[in-house]
């Protein structure tokens, strides 16, 4: 004996919803029937690594200094932020990767909406590393070698570029968004976040590796090792620079990486962020993904120290500045890309 089912309007409604998915309506191709059903046919799969970068995964930390401020530079009190997730390079831009940048710029210089109205020489003069940094940075030096070698030759291919100003990293970002999209679009995938230059928030939390309060990437507050091995590329003491195996850069990742994976984040070259300096932008900028942001200001953020700087500079909190349009031969950049989608500390599970 068969049992007769009084239907409520509730459940009519959802066996009506079951008979329009067979018809198509949830991405069966088929007509939505005049429902609210959002554009179909948007697949995504989530972002992919971009090729030499590394994720780095949201949190919060306390930014500012992570031991006394012996030099009494009161720019660097502590603040808790939090940061969400992006990718950054692994090793700062190397010769080699900023060779492809200029040869593909010289080579389809009509390609790029960014170079409309910039001039026949403005990859030359504007965007070419300024090799003369190696000479003129430093009084009595002999800097000819590295002049004549340094950006041109295969030796020093895998070193970090120097000669960049700021305004050379900003385009250098442009053209690798414009040169991923340009394949990821003629391939119908969906377009990937800009490359642009870390936050200067975003480059402290990165270089702690995911160690609060951390002195130095590596986590301790020394700079040797336990073998009496030093930890990263700078200037040890007065007229000591070889110490640490190079006299002037390194070949990127020629130390251990942090716990992120990016390696050479202190020492080796320091590195632009997107920042503008203010000593004071701690207390001004917000506590949820920071960025001091003033166009009238030419002083732009530095961080990480250098080869030839002592291991103050390499310290995770130490900030310093220079102006946009200086090149100079230990400031370098890396690149990083915002993460779009969940942003919950584990999104890259």
């Amino acid at each position: 004996m068969c049992k007769i089912i009084r239907c409520s309007s509730a459940v009519l409604s959802i066996c009506a919803l079951f008979a329009l998915q067979g018809c198509g309506l949830f991405g069966g191709g088929g007509d939505d029937f005049g429902q609210l059903v959002g554009v179909q046919g948007r697949e995504y799969d989530g972002m992919p690594t971009p090729y030499g970068m590394v994720k780095i995964p949201a949190g919060t930390f306390h930014m500012g200094q992570a031991d006394e401020d012996p030099i009494a530079t009161q720019v660097s009190f502590n603040k808790q932020i939090t940061i969400g997730g992006f990718f950054m390079d692994d090793t700062e831009i190397t010769n080699n990767e900023y060779r492809q940048f200029i040869q593909e710029l010289q080579e389809g210089e009509g390609e790029y909406e960014f170079l409309v109205g910039k001039g026949a020489n403005f990859v030359e003069e504007e965007l070419y590393p300024d090799t003369t940094v190696w000479q003129r940075n430093y009084t009595h030096h002999m800097g000819d070698p590295l002049v004549q070698y340094y950006y041109s030759h295969p030796a020093f291919d895998n070193y970090p570029v120097v000669g960049i100003d700021w305004e050379a990293a900003k385009v250098f970002c442009q053209w690798r968004t414009a040169y991923l999209n340009e394949y990821r679009e003629s391939n119908g995938m969906f377009i990937m976040p800009n490359f642009r230059l870390p936050s200067e928030a975003e480059w402290e939390y990165a270089a702690r590796g995911g160690r609060d309060m951390a002195k130095y990437p590596w986590g301790g507050p020394y700079i040797r090792n336990s073998k009496g091995c030093m930890l990263a590329n700078f200037k040890p003491g007065r007229g000591n620079y070889f110490d640490d195996g190079f006299a002037y850069t390194a070949p990127v990742a020629a130390y251990f990486a942090n716990d992120f994976g990016l390696y050479d984040i202190s020492g080796n070259v320091s590195e632009w962020c997107e920042d503008a300096w203010n000593p004071a932008s701690t207390a001004i900028v917000w506590d949820l993904n920071p960025t001091y942001n003033d166009p009238n200001e030419f002083r732009k953020v530095v961080r990480g120290g250098s080869w030839k700087d002592v291991s103050f500079f390499l310290q995770t909190g130490a900030r310093t500045f220079e102006y946009k349009d200086s090149t100079t031969a230990y400031i370098g950049f890396r690149c990083a890309m915002t993460y779009i989608g969940r942003s919950s500390g584990n999104e890259f599970n």
